[in-house]
């Protein structure tokens, strides 16, 4: 009896020059055309980035999961090269206290824990009905204004920009001067010098609202945190982590959303026979709409990944837009938004220890938001050519800066 055949060692593509990240869609809709022929060809190539470091890109759901979960690449920001320029920038700088999104465990375990005690289902059931209640408040104050309308600015934003003031405990009468604080810090085309600004201001208010819950405790997840033995200044970040994670994101994806909804009339219609079904739509749009283009973490020794060495010290991206199209994990059409597929398993909340903390209120907004929006305006539709929209390719969240729609007022 022969022995059986030892399989084929694995041979890397031919060394090729590093290349640029992709930034170019080709659609509203569709991530960079280059990152599908990556994908395939190499799933994990050179990248070089705007600062003379050389990394690498991977495009495979595989192996972005696979590098999202090792514990030998890092997510700690003084770290870390960006592959693009962004607005603001400037010199890699370890994460303030608080801030876990950009440290590795044990200090990333300490903070998330003590946040995870603090989304309860008492207080999860609570924001359900909030959210659904604040959702119908907005479609009535936009149907008494009649069309057309932002929507961004009369549905999008208002509705997590209000649940993250419930998160915090922000006074009601403190509500418009915390949300046009935050407002400024999020602006397009911010100078390093404005972030900065913006920053400080931002910076302060948060400290004044932890002093104000630590002396007036409410039924809040801040005056939760107040009880820990938490500083006010790791108090302050974390209100500040959480206000950039919820408030850009979801409202990025509400509005993106009914943006592709509205330009895939038999998708709509799907959602519009089965309200019921709020779910699977909003797994399918965060799998086919990838607002957030990138992850980046480096590596704190060799590592071996797709079959090839990523060195110590070296930065890889992660592209979740081309992770989510993957033949290899959504075969049938990958590219299309199709709102009956099982999306399960797409890397929108992202993968690992760092999985967003908050997915199941952004969730929760989501579905609630896109089936009241249509049920309520079954005549909705764009103001403008699709091809007319802004979109917010200049800004680290994808998504429109307005959304001009119109409805036949009844």
């Amino acid at each position: 009896m022969t022995e059986p055949e030892a399989p084929a060692p694995h041979t890397a593509p031919p060394a090729s020059p590093p290349i640029a990240l992709p930034t170019l869609r080709p659609t509203p809709f569709d991530p960079p055309a280059e990152l599908a022929g990556l994908r395939e060809t190499r799933p994990i190539a050179p990248l070089a980035y705007p600062d003379g470091h050389q990394g690498w890109l991977v495009t495979s759901h595989a192996l972005v999961r696979q590098v999202l979960a090792d514990r030998r690449f890092s997510a700690r920001s003084e770290l870390r090269h960006l592959p693009v320029q962004q607005p603001g920038q400037g010199p890699a700088q370890p994460a303030p206290p608080g801030v876990f999104l950009s440290m590795d465990p044990p200090e990333h375990t300490r903070y998330r824990h003590l946040l995870t005690g603090e989304f309860t289902v008492r207080r999860m059931r609570r924001l359900t009905e909030r959210i659904e209640a604040v959702t119908g408040e907005y479609l009535d104050a936009m149907e008494r204004q009649g069309p057309p309308a932002d929507l961004v600015e009369t549905f999008a934003a208002p509705i997590p920009a209000l649940v993250i003031c419930e998160l915090l405990g922000v006074a009601d009468d403190d509500r418009e001067r915390f949300l046009a604080e935050a407002a400024a810090l999020m602006r397009p085309g911010n100078s390093h010098e404005e972030v900065v600004s913006a920053f400080l201001v931002m910076q302060a208010h948060m400290k004044e609202l932890v002093r104000a819950r630590r002396a007036e405790p409410s039924d809040d997840m801040l005056s939760g945190l107040t009880k820990s033995d938490l500083t006010d200044e790791e108090l302050a970040n974390i209100g500040f982590m959480l206000l950039g994670a919820g408030l850009d994101t979801t409202t990025n994806m509400l509005a993106l959303g009914t943006f592709a909804l509205l330009t895939h009339p038999d998708q709509l219609a799907v959602l519009r026979a089965a309200p019921d079904r709020a779910e699977q739509v909003v797994e399918e749009l965060l799998r086919y709409l990838g607002i957030i283009p990138f992850l980046v973490r480096t590596a704190l020794e060799d590592a071996e990944v797709g079959g090839e060495l990523v060195r110590a010290g070296q930065t890889v991206t992660l592209s979740l837009p081309a992770a989510n199209r993957d033949p290899g994990r959504f075969p049938d059409h990958p590219d299309a938004l199709d709102l009956s597929r099982a999306a399960g398993g797409h890397l929108g909340f992202g993968h690992g220890v760092h999985q967003c903390l908050g997915q199941q209120l952004a969730r929760v907004e989501m579905r609630a938001g896109y089936p009241a929006l249509f049920a309520r305006f079954p005549s909705l539709r764009l103001a403008v050519e699709p091809g007319e929209v802004p979109l917010r390719t200049d800004m680290a969240i994808y998504g429109v800066h307005s959304l001009p729609v119109t409805w036949d007022a009844g």
